[in-house]
Parts: C-alpha cells; sequence; structure tokens
C-alpha cells in the first residue's frame, strides 16, 4: 500500500454528480490525511459521510485562500497531510487551488494529484467534434474582457471548451453565433453524470433555438463545446 507521509499534499478530484465516480485510492486517501481542504463543508460533508470518512474538514475557497494560505503551508511544514477537494471535480480546474499549489511548489512541499473527474472530458469525447487537439477557456469574464474573449474563439482554429452557468447560457450562445455564425457547430451538455444528464449537438442557430424554446430545462452548470474554425 502507499505510503503518504511523504506528500503534504494531495489533490483529490471529487464526483461531478453520479457519487460512485471517486477511486478506491481517493477514498483511501481522503480517511489517511490530517486535514482535508473543502471548498463548501456542507457540499463534501454528504461525499464523506457516503463513504464514512470522518477526517476533519476545514474550508478553502475562493473567498478566503489568500487568508488562509500561510497557516496551511506552515502546518505542511510542521508534518500535517493535507488533502483539497473541490464541490465537484479536480481541484485548480475552475476551481480553487492554483494558489495554494503554486505556494507549495515555491516551498519545495510535495504535491500529488490524484487523476478522476472533470466536467470537460466527457463532454469534450462524447460532443463528436474533434478532440485531438483544443483549448480550455473555463468560464469566461462576467463584464470585462467578454466580447474579446467570444471573439478570439470565433477565429481559434482547435475546438474550445467553455463553461457556462444557466442565468447566462441563452446569452452566451447568442453572443457565440453573432461572433463565430449560426453555422458553426456546437455541443451543449448539462448534468454530467445525473439522470437527467442531456447533451444537445448542432449549429449554434439550432441549440440555441433548443434552450430558448426550452428554458425549463436552462439548469445545472454546463459545458459548451465549440468546434475550431475552418
Amino acid at each position: 500500500m502507499e505510503e503518504i507521509s511523504s506528500t503534504q499534499l494531495f489533490l483529490v478530484p471529487t464526483p461531478i454528480g453520479n457519487l460512485e465516480d471517486i477511486t478506491l485510492r481517493a477514498i483511501r486517501i481522503l480517511k489517511e490525511v490530517d486535514i482535508i481542504l473543502a471548498e463548501d463543508t456542507r457540499t463534501s460533508g454528504k461525499l464523506l459521510s457516503h463513504y464514512e470518512i470522518n477526517t476533519p474538514m476545514k474550508s478553502f475557497h475562493a473567498h478566503n485562500e489568500h487568508r488562509a494560505l500561510g497557516n496551511i503551508i506552515e502546518q505542511m511544514k510542521e508534518g500535517k497531510i493535507f488533502a483539497l477537494i473541490t464541490d465537484a471535480g479536480t481541484p485548480g480546474i475552475s476551481d480553487p487551488g492554483f494558489l495554494l499549489a503554486r505556494e507549495c511548489m515555491n516551498e519545495n512541499i510535495k504535491i500529488e494529484c490524484l487523476p478522476g473527474a472533470t466536467a470537460f472530458i466527457p463532454a469534450l469525447v462524447k460532443s463528436g467534434i474533434p478532440s485531438d487537439k483544443f483549448c480550455f477557456e473555463g468560464f469566461l469574464p462576467q463584464k470585462k474582457g467578454r466580447q474579446t474573449r467570444i471573439k478570439y474563439i470565433a477565429g481559434e482554429e482547435r475546438t474550445v471548451v467553455l463553461y457556462e452557468s444557466p442565468h447566462r447560457l441563452i446569452k452566451l450562445l447568442t453572443a457565440l453565433s453573432e461572433e463565430c455564425g449560426e453555422d458553426r457547430i456546437v455541443s451543449v451538455s448539462r448534468e454530467l453524470t445525473k439522470k437527467f444528464e442531456e447533451t444537445i449537438n448542432g449549429s449554434l442557430e439550432e441549440v440555441t433555438d433548443y434552450f430558448t424554446e426550452n428554458a425549463s430545462k436552462v439548469k445545472g452548470e454546463f459545458v459548451v463545446i465549440i468546434q475550431g474554425k475552418n
């Protein structure tokens, strides 16, 4: 069995929907570390309870990560072993984690990242859009710089992967139609790994019309896959 004592920080992916999508190694690591850093302890508490993981948790999220960083690093230097998890998916992918990982690297503190769930890979692979070359944009800026990024995406020859929230989905698809052209192929996935998982493929015009006409389905987090410019 793997020894964890030489590693001070484990980045542990958690399920993006279906609780079964977690590895045996991830469960073991979460049981063996001293402290779990969680984006939302209430959300993560449900997962930990499901797998009978009783390791103490501390909050670590976008609003306190700068404040908490120094204390966490000091505890690591004293020998404490941490695991970082987010509400869903892999830490550092549009979730807190980058600052902590960078600081550990600067302090020569050993990090390991376990393989596991992340939303954009299944959405990309099932889209039918070329996946040999792609770029990940994550969430676009909400205001300043948003239109600039959309213009960039319109000219990108590789497949582009975006995350979007439900209340901005139609606005995003409309803006993409205006810049990329209504015929550009897109794939939009929601509720990945959950009971009501859905993927809609087609031209930007078709997919925009679908979600406009089915407003009740504009719920949950979305992964938007955009075919590159030909």
